[in-house]
């Protein structure tokens, strides 16, 4: 990760220097540092897109339900595309078995189960992102 913010920032800075060089002389559309730049930013927004859905999904930020009353638990993953969810609807936790081509229930819970450091409310993005960045300070 490191490795690519010091690129991205060396890249930027070489192309800041290049271009203060050469403020004066405009490029010609299908000269070569013309696509060199036109394929470095290309290369370089597609790697952002991919950094930014690689966090989004280690950080696991993705939309949970609005009002709260439904949300996901835990989930294991049984296969290379089946996963085993368990699911909180208001007081009812349901067992779900998802594939990719259809949701079942397994069983119905009669006793809810206890969740470790479970929140009264769902936490919102931006709480998200402050408790994020309070444990990567204190590391």
């Amino acid at each position: 990760m490191r490795w690519l913010l010091m690129s991205i920032v060396l890249f930027s800075e070489a192309l800041l220097a290049q271009s203060e060089n050469q403020a004066g002389s405009a490029l010609e559309p299908i000269s070569s540092p013309y696509l060199l730049k036109l394929t470095g930013g290309l290369v370089l927004i597609v790697a952002l897109i991919f950094v930014l859905a690689w966090l989004m999904k280690k950080f696991n930020l993705n939309q949970q339900s609005q009002s709260g009353l439904m949300r996901i638990i835990a989930g294991l993953s049984v296969g290379t595309r089946d996963r085993i969810v368990l699911l909180q609807i208001g007081d009812e936790q349901i067992l779900l078995g998802l594939t990719p081509g259809r949701i079942e229930k397994l069983h119905t819970l009669a006793q809810p189960l206890e969740v470790p450091g479970e929140q009264a409310a769902p936490a919102s993005f931006a709480s998200k992102i402050n408790r994020l960045m309070g444990e990567r300070e204190s590391s």
